[in-house]
């Protein structure tokens, strides 16, 4: 619970100060996360989750922005057709834009994501696991995205995850493609 209160006091203090330049926005966005865990080299097939939260976007100059959002994000992974885990986030990505004048952005920067739930199923059996993962992952995320006029736009990134997220020493890392819509208010 401490981690997450720093994390949003962080959040809100860096918005104060970019809300200082002359041209910011908030907004919303959604879309579907495609997960897969690493390990060693060797990866899980992906489970298909959701994310939605909240965006905020700060014009630095006319080509670069800083977008901070915290997003909840359900990740995770199969094993087999009966065997999945689902690990649900907090995420808290900062990312620099460099925004072409046609609605195109490039995107990357630093994300770091605080662990709500844990679950594993295997059949008919869940079993809660939150104790066997590490509460904080930190992943670099990479993307584009594309904005209208009408400020309705497209997003698709991928989030590497830097941090073993497994208590057993397993070099266990997240991977995250996602693809979404969000709408930035003007």
């Amino acid at each position: 619970m401490k981690k997450i209160t720093l994390t949003g006091l962080c959040v809100m203090m860096l918005s104060g100060v970019l809300f200082a330049q002359h041209h910011a926005q908030i907004g919303i966005k959604g879309g579907a996360n495609f997960s897969a865990l690493s390990a060693n080299g060797s990866s899980s097939d992906q489970r298909t989750g959701f994310n939605a939260g909240l965006l905020a976007h700060f014009h630095v100059s006319p080509h670069f922005a800083v977008q901070p959002e915290v997003m909840y994000s359900s990740q995770g992974a199969e094993y087999t057709d009966v065997a999945k885990t689902k690990l649900n986030y907090i995420n808290v990505p900062v990312l620099g834009q460099y925004m072409f004048g046609n609605g195109l952005r490039l995107q990357t920067g630093p994300q770091v994501g605080i662990l709500t739930s844990a679950e594993s199923k295997n059949g008919n059996t869940e079993t809660e696991v939150k104790s066997s993962f590490k509460k904080t992952d930190v992943s670099w995320s990479f993307g584009t995205s594309y904005l209208t006029r009408s400020n309705i736009g497209i997003d698709a990134r991928y989030n590497l995850g830097l941090t073993d997220i497994s208590k057993n020493n397993s070099d266990l890392k997240n991977r995250v493609w996602q693809v979404g819509l969000f709408y930035q208010f003007r």
